[in-house]
């Protein structure tokens, strides 16, 4: 690993669910299993404050700025906190646990997928529950982008919905990869999303409908170790995460390995990067400058001993996170 990369000071003694940087700041929001949200200041590397659930938290997000954010979990609570109060609020309840929170800009809301099947919006300036969408499946992964929210449920479900009319899906899709979905992330451009699956691979997918659009989406393989017999050993891609500026990519697997990604030109941009533990999180700052790997062991083998949780801080130079365009002739 890179000698230049920094360790954080304070990591959750538990697994890492979810990181995320404020929108305008080097501050990170982690949750864990060990039912807490924490926010550490990346730069002086110190836990700032934080807040615990009842269970452990599967989802985090910020809200529309550094003072405040939301959460999800084990408890079945949609949970908002304001920093700068230190109030800590409950917005509602699931039926079952939550897995994935994600703020939407346009609606001022904040949107959480449960194994419930439904998706839920909460307004914290309202008493209930903004909205109830009902699901094929329980859900496994979420994303906002503009005006869209993706949701990736159990059996390979992908819904798209426009947010100013959540009752029923701009589009449902199935999943082009074969296997159970594990996280979605929106391109920065609002083109489309990659989508990533337990058995190595990563799709890269539009939203537009028409041909030309469908004809640019793909898939490839990822995350894959092979023996001196040639037999390949296939790693869950836990993580996603893209460069604000540039719009490449991060993968992080249960290999422990972090790769990047020019999904545009379909390269590989450096050799992977190794970890002690699987990948369980990913996150760039808002500049792109750090990306926050979250090293804790995601239990894919079920319970052994296993390295320390540890999130690391390494400083991404240009040549590793701009574009490589095919040469012209």
């Amino acid at each position: 690993m890179s000698s230049a990369q920094s360790e954080l000071a304070d990591p959750p003694k538990d697994g890492i669910s979810a990181m995320s940087f404020a929108p305008e700041h080097n501050l990170l929001l982690i949750s864990s299993w060990n039912c807490e949200v924490a926010m550490h200041d990346v730069l002086t590397n110190v836990k700032k404050t934080g807040y615990t659930h009842k269970g452990a938290v599967l989802d985090c997000c910020w809200g529309v700025d550094q003072t405040k954010c939301y959460s999800g979990g084990v408890d079945r609570n949609v949970v908002h906190f304001d920093f700068e109060a230190q109030t800590e609020r409950t917005l509602g309840q699931h039926d079952k646990p939550v897995k994935g929170v994600a703020f939407q800009k346009d609606l001022g809301c904040v949107v959480s997928g449960s194994w419930d099947k439904t998706m839920r919006t909460w307004d914290q300036r309202q008493a209930e529950c903004a909205s109830n969408t009902s699901l094929p499946d329980k859900v496994f992964t979420l994303a906002v982008c503009q005006n869209r929210v993706v949701v990736g449920t159990a059996n390979r479900h992908v819904l798209i919905y426009d947010v100013r009319k959540l009752g029923e899906p701009e589009q449902e899709r199935e999943s082009s990869l074969k296997f159970q979905t594990r996280c979605i992330r929106c391109f920065p451009n609002g083109l489309g999303y990659a989508l990533s699956s337990i058995e190595g691979r990563v799709a890269m997918e539009y939203f537009a409908p028409d041909a030309a659009s469908q004809a640019k989406k793909y898939a490839f393989k990822c995350h894959r170790a092979q023996d001196e017999k040639g037999v390949d050993t296939v790693y869950p891609v836990n993580a996603l995460s893209f460069h604000p500026t540039y719009g490449t990519f991060a993968t992080g697997g249960c290999d422990g390995k972090v790769i990047m990604w020019d999904g545009e030109n379909k390269k590989r941009l450096q050799a992977p990067w190794a970890y002690p533990s699987s990948i369980a999180a990913l996150a760039f700052s808002p500049t792109g400058a750090i990306l926050a790997v979250a090293s804790s062991y995601t239990f894919e083998e079920g319970e052994k001993d296993h390295p320390p949780d540890k999130v690391f801080f390494r400083p991404m130079s240009e040549q590793e996170v701009k574009p490589r365009p095919k040469q012209g002739l």
